[in-house]
This record gives C-alpha cells, sequence and structure tokens, in this order.
C-alpha cells in the first residue's frame, strides 16, 4: 500500500505574476504537480474588479456610484466587503470611511484627471455627500441615504483580493504558499525543508536612516501604507491619497508609513489606513488593545524618523 503522504522532497515550486488592479501580482505554492491555472487565477480577478473596480464602468461599484443610483444588489464579495467596512468604521470611531470618494476625485486620487486643488467652498460641497451614516445596508441591498454619494473600496478591496486567491488555494489542498497583490501580502504554511516564509518590510525613502527589517509570516498576512504611496504636489504643497472624512482635506499625519500583521489580508489593509490617520502614540495603544493584529510604524517626531512596535510585533522579527 502506497504512503498516501507525498513526501515534501517531491513537491515543487509554482510560480503566477502579472498585473491586476492596476498593479502587479505574485503567487508562489508548493504541490506536486501544478495544480493552478493561469485562467482560474484570472477568472478570480475579473470577478472581484467586475465587483469593486472603479476603473470598470461596468463594474457593480461603478454603478452604485452612478448619481441616477439609488440602491444597488449586492453580489457576494461586495457584501462581505461592505459588511467589513461598517464594522471598521465602527470601531476606528470613524476614521475608516468608504464614503470619501468624492473627496478623493477633487482632491485628483480618482480615475477622473484634476489638475489642480480644490477651493474651500468645494470641499465643503463635498463633505455634504460623506459619512457612511449615509449609507444602509439592508440584507443584500446597498442603499444611498443622501442622492449624489458615492464609495471606494481601494482600501479594503485588494486584502479581501489576497484573501480570497488564499482560499482558493487551500480549496485546492495547497498547504504552502504566498500571494502578493500591489504590496499585500499573504503566507500559508512552509517551504520544503520546514523554511519559514519571509517578507522584507518596505522602507520609503523618508526612512533611509532606519534598518531594513525582514518579517516571518507563518499564517498571517501583512500590508503596508504610507503617505508615499500616492501624493500630488501643487505649487510646493505636497499631499497624499489619505483623505481625513471629516475636514474633507488629506490627512496631516507624522507617520510616514505603518505595516499591519493579521490573520486576514482584508482586515490588515483596512486598518493600516485607519492607523495612518491616528498620532503615534494613540496607533500603537489601539492596536495593543484590540490584541489582534500587530503593527510597525515609521513616523516624524520634530523632524527625526524614529520607529515604533506594537508588543506582540517583535515575535515576527528576523533581523532589525
Amino acid at each position: 500500500m502506497a504512503n498516501a503522504q507525498q513526501p515534501i522532497s517531491a513537491l515543487q515550486r509554482y510560480e503566477f505574476y502579472g498585473q491586476a488592479q492596476g498593479t502587479g501580482y505574485t503567487i508562489s505554492y508548493y504541490h506536486k504537480s501544478p495544480i493552478i491555472t493561469q485562467v482560474s487565477i484570472d477568472s478570480i480577478f475579473e470577478v472581484i474588479d467586475k465587483s469593486m473596480s472603479l476603473y470598470r464602468w461596468d463594474s457593480k461599484i461603478s454603478s452604485f456610484n452612478l448619481s441616477s443610483t439609488n440602491q444597488i444588489i449586492l453580489d457576494p464579495h461586495m457584501q462581505k466587503v461592505l459588511k467589513k467596512s461598517f464594522q471598521v468604521h465602527k470601531e476606528s470611531k470613524g476614521l475608516f470611511d468608504i464614503t470619501v470618494k468624492p473627496l478623493v476625485s477633487i482632491w485628483g486620487f480618482g480615475p477622473e484627471k484634476t489638475v489642480g486643488i480644490p477651493d474651500s467652498s468645494s470641499i465643503l460641497q463635498t463633505l455634504q455627500l460623506v459619512g457612511m451614516n449615509k449609507l444602509k445596508m439592508s440584507g443584500h441591498k446597498l442603499i444611498k441615504m443622501t442622492p449624489g454619494m458615492q464609495i471606494d473600496l481601494n482600501g479594503i478591496a485588494q486584502g479581501y483580493t489576497v484573501d480570497v486567491l488564499a482560499d482558493f488555494l487551500k480549496s485546492k489542498a495547497v498547504k504552502s504558499f504566498i500571494v502578493e497583490v500591489g504590496g499585500e501580502i499573504r503566507a500559508e504554511g512552509y517551504k520544503p525543508g520546514k523554511e519559514s516564509y519571509k517578507v522584507l518590510l518596505q522602507r520609503p525613502e523618508q526612512a533611509q536612516g532606519v534598518k531594513e527589517s525582514i518579517i516571518e509570516l507563518k499564517n498571517m498576512a501583512i500590508t503596508t501604507s504610507g503617505s508615499y504611496e500616492k501624493f500630488r504636489t501643487v505649487k510646493n504643497y505636497r499631499f497624499s491619497h489619505h483623505m481625513d472624512p471629516t475636514t474633507g482635506y488629506p490627512l496631516k499625519s507624522s507617520i510616514i508609513s505603518v505595516s499591519v500583521i493579521s490573520k486576514k489580508a482584508m482586515d490588515a489593509d483596512a486598518y493600516d489606513n485607519v492607523f495612518m490617520a491616528m498620532k503615534p502614540q494613540d496607533a500603537i495603544a489601539f492596536a495593543n488593545k484590540k490584541n489582534k493584529m500587530d503593527i510597525y510604524l515609521i513616523y516624524l517626531d520634530e523632524g527625526v524618523v524614529k520607529e515604533a512596535y506594537s508588543k506582540g510585533f517583535k515575535k515576527y522579527l528576523i533581523s532589525n
């Protein structure tokens, strides 16, 4: 009788990489045979983009964002992401807000091209359309309580995509893999020889004095967000794509970047936006209290670049 357990030496490494969701992706996994196809990977991206891509006119989210639309029937993907969005919005006391799409647009970070910067009256007018209290989920329906409002799920959908890809690999009995989409990463299992997956922490240009750190990922996800990712400069005024839903202006934060480790990439992706909006000490305190995720911050303190960790982060560090 043949041994049902596959010897680890017989496992082969397979890889997919390409462009999707306006960024690059890489999927590596170990298995005895090439059980995953490019068609299946492309199909997952296609289904999620058809649901939540702002760059597709035929997506579910684009349909909701039309001024003529009052409500839509949610598909399963968008429903899961919205449920998590409402949860994070509540837990973050409004810092995470998917209704900032009109603000993102007028500040020049949406699909629409904007050249200058908005005046104060435009910002005040746009703020009337912002606030998740103006949205309602009722069963499979998403309803606008204020006409003209729009949503943007870019701050959470990419992490969700990573989780969907990870769940797909697991459904095919793949026990060792790493999935990366636009810098959002999730790893499961070990490489042959019981070697863990390792990730080099993203380090922005402003933090050249900070030593590189390597993270060991064991059945966890990590995402990184920073003011350096997307920014515009108009008349010497530099501002990032992170919007303050209370003021209508880009966030002013001393945090340069934040990396979040959590079980799910969707959670890490959503909360890295939240931590960017906080003061460093408040972000660390929040992460420590929540006790379901760990964070690493690079921030400016009176012009000096500094680092900070939540209490559980060090266990992931291999070198620093």
